[in-house]
Parts: C-alpha cells; structure tokens; sequence
C-alpha cells in the first residue's frame, strides 16, 4: 500500500512580486483583506490540506545600492503583516487545518514567543506550527539595531538555546498542574510547576511560564536552515523540516545531509519528514498549464530582480562588474555573513566553484529564480501528480510538500484542491478525511514528553 504525503500551502507571498496583478488575484480585494484568507482557508480544508504557511520578514528590502525604492516600486517581498492575529480569526472558522507561523531566533525573545505560541495554540485548539527562522537579511536586522549581520553558525547555536529554552517553558506547567478543586479551594499543585533557571550564552530566563499548558504541549517545530550548520540546528529540533526543491540530486543530498544529523543527535531519520517547498501550476490541459508558467514568468519586471535577489542573498548585487566567477562571489556572500545557501551558492553548485558567469546571463538566470519558475511543478493534474510521487518515492516518503506562492489567490488554490487532490487520493498518496485532533496528530509528529531543563550545555559554554 502506498504511502501518503502530506500537503501544506505556503501563502506567503501571494501578494508581492507581481502576483497581486495576476488575472484572477486578489480580485476586488487588497492584501491583508482578511476575508481573501478565510476563502483560501475554507478551500484548503475541504481538500484537507494539512497546514496553510506563512513565511516572514520584517524589513522592506533595501541591499540593492543601499535603498528602498525599487522594492518599494516594484512590491519586492513587501508589504507583510504579523499573521498571528489572523490565524486567531481563522481558526474560529476552520476545525482541522494547522497554521505554520514564523520568528526568528535572531532577534526574538524566547519567553515572548513561547507565551505568545502556547496562546495561540488555546485559540487554535492544538493547530499551530513554529517555524523558526535565523535572519540573514540586512533589512530585517536593522529593524531590530544591528549594524551588521550576526556571523551565520551564532545565528545557530543561538537558535537551538532559543528551541530549548522555549520547550522547557512550554513543560514549565505539567499538564496536570492544575486542579480547580472547588471543595478545598486549592487552584494547582505547586510541586508540578517548575522554575527554568536558564543562564546561557545568549538568554536567561527564569520561568515558569505563567500560562496553562496548551493541547499540543507545544507547537510543532519547523526548520528550514539549509547550510552544514543550518542541517544540523534542524537535526537537533525540528519535527518536520522546509526545504526548498530543486534538482533530485540537490534534494538526495540535502535528505542525506539530515539523516546524518539525525543519527548523530540519537534520532531515528524517519520520524522527521521533509515539506519540500515548489510553486505549482495546476490546470486542466498541458497547453493551459504552459501558458499559465510564461505568465508567472512575465508577472515580476525586470528591474524588481536585483532587490530580490540582493534582499534573500542579503549581498548587493548592484556593483557587479561585466563577467566575474561564481566561487569569488560565494565566498565573498559567505564572509559578509549572509546566506550561505542561496541563489550564488546553488549556482556554484550547478556550474562549479571556478565558473565565470556575465552579468547579463546572472540577472536572467536570476530573474527564473525571482519568478519561481526554476522551481515550478506544472502541467494536468495527472502530471504534477507524477512529478511529486517521483519526489516523494525517491527521498524516501517522508514528509511531503509545501506548494508555494500560488500566482493567483484564492482562484490557483481551487485547481490544487479540485484538481490535484482527488489525482493523489485516486492514488492512495493523501487522505481523504482528517484523522487526527491536533495539527502535531495529523502529520504525525512523534509527541516527546515535555521537560523543564535546558540542557546543561549552555551553562557549560557560558563557565567556560
């Protein structure tokens, strides 16, 4: 019997890059209207999708020549809301899908953030996912007072003491704490809630956390780091892992990459799954479907494609000279402590570390990548089902998909909902009901008894 994938929707830019002018986007409504995501949500449910995603970022792009403007100009990866209040609305009006919500460890607090989910999880009733991000780019941190990027493996070591601070908050207050007795007058069993006395390299805190325990114990824990180091932070605490796709031989080695972390922290490799992350392009016959990928090509203009690659490589690409080799430019974007798996890296790896490239074949190169489609799974729903199936079979049927930025919202998530959906569950590849309660039951997510000590690790670094 096959096994089934899992199918998430990443929503989180369905209004920038051109996609809000797209036939059919947003039609007689403007982002952040709030009705648009109810139509979306209420689709994806009926199609029992596992979770709707948002990414996020806090600063307009500015890398390319030092300014705002052509984002600005252009609506580069901005504007952008705080989703939290919104999932809280949306919640209310679904009863299965999960909602994947984003900070970053790079410059949030973990006792905010932890109060902050364990809440949401209440709203939800057990449907919320954490994914957690380190910053790498320029416009976000100096939203936040730092002059420079935070050199790339702190930005780690400094999320996993956040992931560990914020799951021993979460198992602060045993699920049992708390005994309402009405005889006796006795509220919570004092034995049960537990100080965190936390003192770290980069945070201290105390606890407990002055909440009641959510339904899910905490969120479910997603991580999308995609260097050495970034690979290893998810090996040691993520439940499901983003991952952006590319070519099978980039997926294998990043799959591979993980399941060696894995086995190094003592985890089994099959109980984390991958959301490999494609735009999709579902329709109803293969000429339709390519006419639909040269629209997606035409929706960003070129003059948006610098500020979108410099803002996500966080290097500007502005002052690039007329023919320069790949490697000399990776290892310049790896020293400024900025993405050490981006657009310049993957291309490194495509065409190899010595390989000269014009500036004009970059920009254009580039501009396929800014518009997804390099990354865009397309044709009848019959073919896009056979594309993901390949995927799926050959990493190891472990996890499943993130189908991304959907060029026109809520009209492209019909297709994938009345099209692509019934094609997988016809194949015994995705459910036909939701099974579970909670988001953590419906992906299947190993439930890992709650603790209240941060392990001793970073009261080590910090004495020594």
């Amino acid at each position: 019997m096959p096994k089934e994938m899992h199918l998430a929707l990443d929503l989180s830019f369905t209004h920038t890059d051109g996609r809000w002018r797209a036939p059919g986007s947003w039609t007689g409504r403007d982002f952040p209207d709030l009705q648009v995501f109810q139509e979306i949500a209420s689709i994806a449910e009926r199609g029992c999708i596992d979770m709707l995603f948002w990414g996020d970022g806090t600063g307009i792009p500015d890398t390319w020549e030092g300014s705002l403007d052509e984002a600005v100009r252009w609506g580069v990866q901005w504007p952008r809301q705080d989703m939290s209040p919104f999932i809280g609305v949306l919640s209310q009006t679904t009863k299965h899908i999960g909602f994947g919500l984003t900070y970053s460890s790079t410059f949030m607090h973990p006792f905010y953030v932890a109060r902050l989910l364990n809440s949401l999880d209440h709203v939800t009733r057990g449907r919320i996912a954490f994914n957690v991000v380190a910053s790498t780019r320029r416009a976000d941190a100096a939203n936040y007072g730092f002059d420079e990027l935070m050199e790339h493996d702190l930005r780690y070591e400094r999320m996993e003491e956040f992931i560990d601070v914020c799951k021993a908050l979460w198992g602060s207050v045993e699920a049992d704490a708390i005994v309402r007795d009405r005889t006796t007058g006795q509220f919570a069993e004092p034995s049960k809630v537990h100080r965190v006395n936390h003192k770290g390299r980069f945070f201290s805190v105390r606890g407990p956390l002055n909440s009641v325990p959510s339904p899910q114990g905490r969120p479910v824990l997603v991580q999308a780091g995609a260097s050495p180091r970034g690979i290893a932070a998810s090996a040691h605490f993520a439940d499901v892992v983003f991952a952006a796709g590319g070519s099978m031989e980039s997926m294998l080695r990043r799959r591979n990459a993980l399941d060696a972390g894995l086995v190094e922290e003592g985890r089994d490799p099959d109980s984390v799954g991958t959301l490999w992350d494609f735009q999709t392009i579902v329709a109803e016959t293969e000429d339709e479907a390519a006419r639909k990928l040269t629209q997606m090509g035409a929706a960003l203009p070129r003059g948006a494609v610098g500020p979108y690659l410099s803002h996500n490589s966080g290097f500007d690409f502005s002052g690039l000279p007329e023919r320069f080799q790949l490697g000399e430019l990776a290892d310049r974007i790896t020293a400024s402590n900025a993405s050490q798996f981006g657009f310049v890296h993957r291309l490194v790896f495509e065409r190899g570390h010595d390989a000269y490239i014009d500036r004009e074949e970059f920009f254009e190169v580039g501009w396929h990548a800014a518009t997804g489609v390099d990354h865009t799974l397309s044709g009848t729903a019959s073919q896009v089902a056979d594309q993901l199936e390949e995927i799926f079979e050959a990493t190891g049927c472990r996890g499943g998909f993130m189908l991304a930025h959907p060029m026109a919202s809520p009209r492209e998530t019909l297709n994938v909902i009345d099209f692509l959906v019934p094609e997988l569950q016809a194949r015994g590849r995705f459910r036909k009901r939701y099974e579970g309660n909670t988001l953590r039951d419906n992906l299947g997510v190993t439930f890992e008894p709650p603790t209240y000590s941060v392990p001793d690790r970073y009261r080590d670094l910090v004495e020594a």
